[in-house]
């Protein structure tokens, strides 16, 4: 069965889920600023050969760290329960009942309070206030 969260639950996880989304968004940064060095090391490797290739290694690795890090991440939102729905814009909803039927509460990153809620197909888009 599934947990639905109450306003106050989920606003009580708020807190915490600042700080991780923060870090979340920080590791999918560095993941994108390797991954982007990356690119163009290997492009260059393919004319320069093994001068490139200790310097893509080690980026390889960087690359890996940081997405055990940003799993790991995810794996602690999860935990608490609720779904990240955009890891970009720190958007976060908690299933809830509304008037006896499934909706999700629906946060990101940013606002102080949660001031929304849509139904589990409408998205981020279809958001109307609590």
């Amino acid at each position: 069965m599934p947990h639905y969260f109450t306003l106050e639950e989920a606003e009580a996880l708020l807190p915490r889920l600042r700080g991780v989304l923060q870090e979340i968004q920080q590791e999918r940064q560095k993941l994108r600023e390797v991954e982007d060095e990356l690119d163009a090391l290997q492009v260059q490797a393919l004319g320069n050969g093994h001068r490139s290739r200790a310097r893509i290694v080690e980026l390889q690795e960087t690359m890996e760290r940081h997405i055990e890090r940003f799993t790991m991440l995810l794996g602690q939102v999860q935990a608490l329960g609720c779904e990240l729905k955009d890891p970009d814009m720190g958007l976060v909803d908690f299933l809830s009942l509304r008037a006896g039927r499934e909706v999700y509460l629906c946060w990101r990153l940013g606002e102080e309070h949660i001031a929304f809620w849509h139904d589990l197909s409408a998205g981020f888009a279809g958001r109307q206030p609590l």
